[in-house]
């Protein structure tokens, strides 16, 4: 089942401007996405060029990336602020051809703690009734020694 939501997105570095008072707020390229695509066979968050242009990201690398159809060559772009049902957060985007839907894949997801249900859609994860939780991964040791 298919399943879609509403995305704002926003350039990042335009928003970084604004808080050093280089760029007035007004002058942030942002735009909203009605329909993008929950898709959570995507990694992170896939928008088609013509967005990213639309959003003035800055290519920051090539990347390889296996799709459904193969493995493809494709552009790391910027980072986008993104909201998407009351929650925030910014992350790299890569690109997508022209006629692509605009792809929220499950970095995205795990980053807000929502989840994909099969009737209502993308919802707050239930787990957590309805509060955001953050997941920190630590990489420390804990020594048992007195």
């Amino acid at each position: 089942m298919e399943h879609t939501a509403q995305i704002e997105l926003a350039n990042q570095a335009d928003r970084v401007a604004v808080e050093l008072g280089v760029l007035n707020p007004e002058e942030v390229r942002r735009l909203t996405v009605k329909d993008a695509l929950v898709d959570t066979g995507a990694t992170g968050l896939c928008l088609p060029t013509p967005l990213i242009k639309q959003l003035g990201l800055t290519p920051i690398r090539r990347a390889r990336a296996q799709t459904a159809t193969g493995i493809v060559d494709l552009f790391v772009y910027s980072d986008v602020h993104f909201t998407l049902l009351e929650r925030a957060g910014k992350l790299e985007v890569t690109d997508l051809p022209e006629s692509a839907p605009v792809l929220i894949g499950h970095m995205v997801l795990e980053m807000l703690d929502l989840c994909v249900d099969i009737q209502e859609g993308l919802i707050y994860n239930p787990a957590h009734e309805g509060e955001w939780m953050i997941k920190i991964l630590l990489n420390i040791s804990i020594s048992t020694e007195k």
